[in-house]
This record gives structure tokens, sequence and C-alpha cells, in this order.
């Protein structure tokens, strides 16, 4: 394959649609030799959630992708939110920048917020050395944009690498800020419309036969999909908006150039504007914001999976009931491990490069632990 060809690989993947056919092998290609996975994830974010700052974790996250895209000068690229961290491969002619984006994330993540991230690039010639795999797909969750999926147990080595200490990437030296314009968290947070937000982490039990994985991803999915009593957890009206924003704090610290207090002053008008077009639907230019909201909704990216399956849902006791009876079931038969987490609301940290266009994406977590705390869960019963 020709550096040319390797570049406009992710581009060249087929789209799926239906979520429920996730799980087909078919749909997903094998990444080339020469590419190679970036990891990142927040040390210690059980104790940063217990200290209430979700924001902060989730913005970290979402840091990442923004940095990585923007660097690559909107490039597609296969990637992952992960909640506390993310996941995302590039070509062996990105890798320099993405190498960069990623030292200034750690070193912002770690200055701005007060927080440490560990981040590493693992080639995926290391993946294939263990007898791993890196096989990608593309989900469209609407005709706006698609999202990469993963499987072949890679994406979990490589993580699980990362936090041995391999691979490592060094942050960057302090005050170095990465580019990432268009990271914003406006929004407020999302409550539960049907009783709770249930936060879904499953993973293969080792040594488990994929079959029948396969199969119990492809039922719990159905148990979601045919049940009135779950979904979305984005309502058809987008998500609440006031001003100023609870995130406002954070954009300003994500926006580049002199000192804090003038950024945070400049998003404080920037966002007043924003939320005054927004609430009297005002058209601006081309801007349509009820086409807006509505691309919001199509965009928000509530499931996926990357080697497990995650999922952010909206959802009665009674369906989170027979969800957890139905993978506590699959568990005590070798099957699968999955760690849960109930809250009262979801929140959404948003990647926005143009208003302009319709591929703006929206990254959806619990608001009182999410995929985190769904991790600390699942590695409970695997102890």
């Amino acid at each position: 394959m020709t550096s040319t060809m390797a570049k406009n690989f992710y581009g060249g993947i087929p789209v799926f649609r239906g979520f429920a056919s996730l799980m087909e092998p078919k749909l997903y290609s094998p990444l080339p030799d020469d590419w190679t996975i970036g990891v990142a994830d927040i040390v210690e974010s059980t104790k940063a959630i217990a200290a209430q700052r979700y924001k902060a974790v989730n913005m970290a996250g979402a840091a990442v992708i923004a940095a990585v895209t923007n660097a690559l000068e909107g490039r597609e690229f296969p990637f992952v939110f992960g909640g506390d961290g993310a996941s995302f491969a590039v070509a062996r002619d990105d890798l320099g920048a993405a190498r960069k984006a990623l030292a200034a994330t750690a070193a912002w993540v770690r200055d701005d917020l007060d927080l440490v991230m560990r981040v590493a690039l693992v080639p995926v010639s290391a993946i294939r050395a263990e007898g791993l795999d890196v096989r990608v797909a593309r989900y469209g969750p609407s005709a706006n944009l698609s999202y990469a999926m993963f499987s072949g147990g890679g994406l979990g080595w490589a993580d699980a690498a990362m936090k041995r200490g391999e691979f490592a990437i060094e942050a960057a030296p302090p005050g170095t800020q990465p580019d990432l314009s268009g990271l914003s968290c406006r929004f407020e947070e999302i409550p539960s419309a049907r009783g709770l937000i249930l936060s879904i982490l499953v993973v293969p039990a080792r040594g488990a036969d994929p079959k029948l994985f396969r199969q119990e991803i492809e039922e719990i999915i159905g148990l979601v999909e045919r049940s009135p009593d779950g979904g979305r957890p984005v309502p058809s009206g987008g998500p609440p908006l006031r001003w100023p924003p609870q995130g406002v704090e954070y954009e300003a610290r994500a926006t580049r150039g002199g000192p804090l207090f003038r950024r945070r002053v400049y998003v404080l008008g920037r966002t007043l504007f924003a939320y005054l077009v927004m609430r009297f639907g005002i058209k601006v230019g081309g801007f349509v914001p009820e086409l807006y909201i509505r691309q919001v909704v199509e965009n928000s990216d509530f499931r996926k999976y990357d080697d497990s399956l995650r999922m952010i849902l909206d959802c009665t006791e009674e369906l989170a009931r027979a969800l957890t009876d139905r993978l506590a079931a699959a568990a005590e038969k070798g099957i699968l491990r999955y760690g849960l987490h109930r809250q009262d609301a979801a929140m959404m940290t948003c990647f926005t490069p143009s208003v302009m266009r319709a591929d703006h994406v929206h990254f959806i977590d619990g608001a009182r632990g999410g995929y985190a705390s769904a991790a600390t869960a699942l590695k409970a019963t695997l102890a």
C-alpha cells in the first residue's frame, strides 16, 4: 500500500448505518501495518470524579480528539471518545503532528485542568506481534457524519500497555498549548426523561468464545432497540442551554492567546452572542439554529464499540434491571464482563470546527461518573 493510499485508507471504508450490525466482521478493515495507535487517559480519574470534576475529565478526553484533528488540518482519521480519555489511529505521514498534539494536550491538561494525562503511541506492528489486530469500521448515526468502531483486541492491548508505562509520550513543557479550536461545553447537563442515565461498559471475558460474545452483544443492543423504555439521552429539542454556560471556564482555558482574564471576557461575549442566537432562533448568514440543534441531536455519540461496547442510555428502572439481569447471566457463563453506573443526568462535550458544516461531533457521557465509573465497576468484577 502506497503512502497516499495508506493516508486515505480510513476515508475509503464504507459507512454502515444500523448499530445492531456492529459485530459483523465484514464491516471491519485491518489498519495498514505502518499506522500507529494513540491512547490517552486521565490518571486517577476516579478521584477527580469523586471531587465532582466530571466536566474537566470529559473536557480532557475530548481535547485529545480536537488537538489531533486540528493538527491534521481536518483530515479524517478514526477516533473514539472514552469519557476520561480517547483512542485514535493515524497514518505514518501524520505521526509527527499527532505526537506533538498529544504532548501539548497532556501539558494543557496538567497546566489548565490540574489533571494528569498519560499518553502513548503504539505501532500497529507491535500489536500484531502480540497476535492481536486493530480493525476499524465506520458507523453513521446520521447522514451528517460517521464515527469509528474498533475490533481485534489491539486497542485494549494498547491501553493496557500505556498504563504499564510502555510507548509513553512525555508532556510538553509548561505553557505549551495545543490548538483546541472548536472544543466547547456550552450545553447544560441533560436530566433523564425516563428515570435514570445508565452508563454501560461490556468487554469479552478472557478466553470467551467470540461467537457467543457477539451473540450476547447483539442481544443486548436488540433489547435496547426493541424497548420503548430506553434510548438516546439527548432530547429531540436539544440539550438545555443557559448563559453563562457551566463550561465557560474550560472554554476560556482552551482558547489560545493573551492573559486568561482577557480570554474569559472574550468567551463570555462569544457565548452570550451564541445564546441569544439559539434562544431566539435568529438566522445569521447561512446559520439556521433549528437545523443546528437537529444535527446536535443526530450527531450525539452515545454508543460505540472499541473492543468493548459502550453506551449511555436514558432508560427506565425496568429496562436497567432487564439489562443487568442479561449481563449478569452472560458473565456467570464466562462470556463477558461488564460495568454499570447509574446517575440522574448526562453531559455533552462538543467539537464544532465550523457551525456551517453538518459534521460537528458531540460526545455524551454520564454526568455523575459515566464511563469512568462504569470502568471502575468493571475492574471490581475482574478483581
